[in-house]
């Protein structure tokens, strides 16, 4: 058996959701020196650039996750403005991208899931997708782990899917059947200019959170059914984001997936797997 076959068989075999836990505990303690001495060996070990990060000093944070979570220096990611742009969500890497076709998206070669099961099963919460784009973004751990909004958005409804926690690494991607859509995952659906939009937070191996702006902590606690939220869109309740801002983060890294209808927004022809994302930077245009 090599290394990678092993690899993925330790992911099968591992309590991930025990794990996961107890990193995201060990993440959240304030231990002083010990904490400052772990983010100086992740610095070095990821080629982190503090340069970005709005406090460079390790020692300003009280715990892993507030590093884990640190904000850029304002101006560090310039947004693309125009309004036929759709911007990137997040720093990281394309995974895959294309077209939703029969419902299914693709994981990665050999590999296609369903749409609709990676947005919690309901067939009207993924009908405006079908036919339509997706986009799956890594965000390994040295990148930044805030998402932000690709264009305007109204919130219109969040779903909590219950889940395994496999590594999202390209790796399990390429071995794991099913990965995005067997992971816990936060759906948001938004309203937009292109029409609706989601946007999937998946879970991984010691992924010890994931939040919104609007709900805070959403996971953990982890669940075992699914749980969904809508929003009013219109009238003084609504949740309105404007492209750029923050509408959630990872505390120790993720996946993201975006979905659009169809006829709607292109991706522009340099975006392929594979390419590195920056956080506001052009990602699509939307159809005049």
């Amino acid at each position: 058996m090599n290394l990678d076959k092993i690899k993925i068989a330790l992911q099968y075999a591992l309590p991930k959701h025990a794990v996961s836990r107890l990193v995201g505990k060990l993440a959240a303690a304030q231990a002083g020196a010990l904490t400052t001495q772990l983010i100086k060996l992740f610095i070095k070990q990821y080629k982190i650039d503090m340069t970005e990060a709005l406090h460079e000093d390790p020692a300003h944070y009280k715990t892993f996750n507030e590093f884990f979570t640190r904000p850029l220096k304002p101006g560090i990611r310039p947004l693309a403005t125009e309004e036929h742009i759709i911007a990137h969500p997040v720093d990281g890497a394309i995974s895959q991208l294309g077209d939703v076709v029969d419902g299914q998206i693709i994981q990665a070669k050999g590999h296609d899931y369903s749409l609709q099961t990676l947005l919690g099963g309901n067939e009207q919460d993924v009908a405006p997708f079908l036919g339509g784009k997706f986009a799956t973004i890594y965000l390994a751990p040295k990148d930044y782990h805030r998402i932000h909004m690709p264009v305007d958005g109204v919130l219109k409804k969040m779903i909590y899917v219950p889940g395994d926690l496999f590594s999202v690494n390209p790796l399990t991607a390429q071995n794991v059947p099913n990965l995005f859509a067997r992971n816990e995952r936060v759906v948001a659906i938004f309203d937009t200019n292109i029409g609706p939009l989601s946007m999937v937070l998946v879970g991984a191996t010691i992924v010890a959170s994931i939040e919104t702006v609007w709900a805070g902590t959403v996971t953990p606690p982890a669940g075992k059914d699914v749980f969904s939220w809508d929003y009013p869109t219109t009238g003084p309740q609504a949740i309105k984001l404007k492209k750029g801002d923050e509408m959630g983060r990872f505390k120790l890294g993720s996946t993201v997936i975006l979905s659009w209808g169809a006829d709607t927004a292109e991706f522009l022809a340099d975006q392929q797997p594979e390419t590195v994302t920056r956080m506001g930077t052009p990602f699509a245009t939307i159809n005049q």
